[in-house]
């Protein structure tokens, strides 16, 4: 053979050689499963959840409303499954019996808009505002007067040496606050980076209002935001969030939060601070400059909110939750939560939110790991809180509730992997459109939000995954514009500093919308999944070494 023909063949083999490379690293060989948790593992199946979820989103479920019979049907359907797996009930009822629900006692109200008035007495002088300048309702009447602070982002943060109530009293009074936090497009800010961190929902600031003794929150846009404000965001979507008539709000009976949050418009938010000695565009830029608060009192400035409901019942929903003890003596008295929510937005007339994706796709994703986990003959040394939420589209009220009652402790709760939205394919829609990138395939990609909060917990997951081979992102722990990392019902549990991840396929055009059907699911991703919850479950209950959860995390 000539020189020629020896060179050739050497650069022949050269690009085989690479080119193999290269193909390995785009389809990896797959880990093996641990022999110990295999059967379980393959006990989850395609058809049975193509099967379940073709029911949980018929049309014979209504849209799954809570407080609804067709979500009563859900609750029954969950509970059903879960004993048929073999769970040990995880809750008691009245009587005092084990049982497969934890009752979640509820208030339903429909707010008078028309009636609903905001006033601002500034000297002599009043001004009115109604709906659309300000938007939210309560879950009593209300008629209060009081002075008026500004109270910055409302945000108190003592691990990152923030805090716009130092100096400022607004005991008896109306705190008025910005959404989001301060810097939050820097990169490097103590506030988490770009993300949202758990000081940035108005929940959080208005009990830190709160317990500050104030009466009220007022909400505005912060003045210099580069995204949609939240009403603005939800807006953008359509769907449930422009029914005529609007769903019902609803409320906890005996919420520890029990001041209204209302939000109004950038024009009111000016006008309320006429007083400030700043603009509200200047008082975020002092804000943002610094890290320093530019809390104060507004001289001459009182408020009168008078808010109204037509409508005003009260009715119970439920948890479902099941439990598969440890099998170690010592671990069984810790737990992982492995949870989804069952409720959707309902019918209204002939048409039905089917709520197939939102979240038919995760509550079928916890039974089939009740199953599977219940099948496998080897069980977890940690003990597994099987659980789905009641009232998460309502304002995540069934987990608020179980984080406010407990069936176990959170100090020993060592993980939770929650499901909601684990069905689809991302795709741009206009509740994203402009506001982040969506890569061009999503048809094996799954978002893990809340990843900072613990890095432990992310480091399982993607080792889990070696057997799998999803592709993973976290692309939603690094924006700010849709507020991703608080609406959904690990939001909760990181409250109260328990390690919490949600599973999540990202958004597309039928979210909260009636098209939001069982037929649009990608079955075979949904499948790899659940089965990555399997194997990430069976590490964090078994594994002697447990996530550690990071309180303030820091940006870049």
């Amino acid at each position: 053979m000539g020189k020629w023909h020896m060179r050739k063949l050497a650069l022949g083999t050269a690009l085989w050689v690479l080119a193999a490379g290269t193909a390995g690293a785009e389809t990896p060989k797959l880990a093996p499963i641990p022999a110990a948790q295999a059967p379980g593992y393959d006990r989850i199946h395609e058809t049975d959840l193509r099967a379940d979820l073709t029911f949980i989103a018929s049309d014979a479920l209504l849209g799954r409303m809570s407080l609804q019979p067709g979500d009563d049907a859900s609750v029954e359907w969950i509970a059903a499954e879960f004993a048929k797996a073999g769970l040990k009930p995880a809750a008691t009822d009245a009587k005092g019996q084990p049982s497969y629900l934890q009752s979640v006692p509820l208030i339903e109200y429909r707010s008078n808009p028309a009636a609903n008035t905001l006033t601002l007495r500034l000297g002599t002088t009043e001004q009115s505002w109604k709906s659309p300048e300000i938007i939210g309702g309560y879950r009593d009447d209300v008629d209060l007067t009081a002075p008026l602070a500004f109270a910055g982002f409302g945000i108190t943060a003592p691990g990152l040496g923030y805090d716009d109530y130092k100096g400022l009293d607004v005991a008896g009074k109306i705190a008025l606050v910005f959404e989001h936090e301060p810097q939050e497009n820097d990169p490097k800010s103590r506030f988490g980076g770009t993300g949202n961190t758990r000081y940035a929902t108005n929940r959080v600031k208005a009990l830190n209002a709160q317990a500050h003794g104030a009466l009220a929150v007022l909400v505005m846009a912060e003045p210099n935001r580069k995204h949609p404000s939240n009403l603005e965001r939800v807006n953008r979507i359509g769907g449930s969030a422009k029914r005529v008539p609007p769903l019902p709000g609803q409320a906890l009976t005996g919420d520890e939060l029990r001041i209204p949050v209302i939000t109004v418009s950038d024009a009111v938010g000016g006008q309320l601070l006429a007083k400030a000695g700043l603009t509200p565009a200047a008082l975020q830029a002092a804000i943002d400059k610094d890290f320093a608060p530019q809390s104060r009192q507004l001289a001459e400035t009182t408020v009168s909110l008078h808010l109204e409901n037509t409508q005003r019942s009260r009715g119970m929903s439920a948890n479902v939750v099941g439990l598969l003890p440890g099998s170690d003596p010592t671990l069984a008295a810790e737990t992982v939560i492995i949870s989804a929510h069952h409720d959707h937005d309902g019918s209204n007339g002939p048409e039905i939110w089917h709520g197939a994706d939102d979240n038919g796709s995760g509550t079928v994703g916890v039974v089939a790991l009740a199953r599977a986990f219940m099948a496998n003959p080897a069980k977890p040394k940690r003990s597994i809180l099987f659980t789905v939420f009641a009232a998460e589209e309502r304002g995540l009220l069934g987990s608020y509730y179980m984080a406010m009652h407990p069936l176990r402790p959170l100090a020993t709760t060592r993980a939770m992997i929650n499901f909601d939205m684990i069905g689809r394919n991302e795709a741009p829609s206009d509740q994203t459109t402009g506001l982040i990138e969506i890569p061009a395939d999503t048809t094996n990609r799954l978002n893990l939000i809340g990843a900072s909060y613990s890095p432990d917990f992310d480091r399982t997951v993607r080792t889990a995954n070696r057997s799998v081979g999803l592709d993973l992102d976290d692309r939603f722990d690094h924006e700010n514009a849709l507020n991703v990392f608080f609406r959904s019902d690990q939001f909760p549990f990181v409250l109260k500093d328990v390690p919490a991840m949600w599973f999540n396929t990202g958004f597309h055009p039928d979210y909260h919308h009636t098209t939001d059907t069982a037929d649009k699911i990608n079955y075979a991703k949904m499948t790899k999944i659940v089965k990555l919850a399997y194997l990430s479950a069976w590490r964090f209950a078994s594994e002697a070494a447990v996530p550690a959860f990071v309180a303030d995390p820091a940006g870049q």
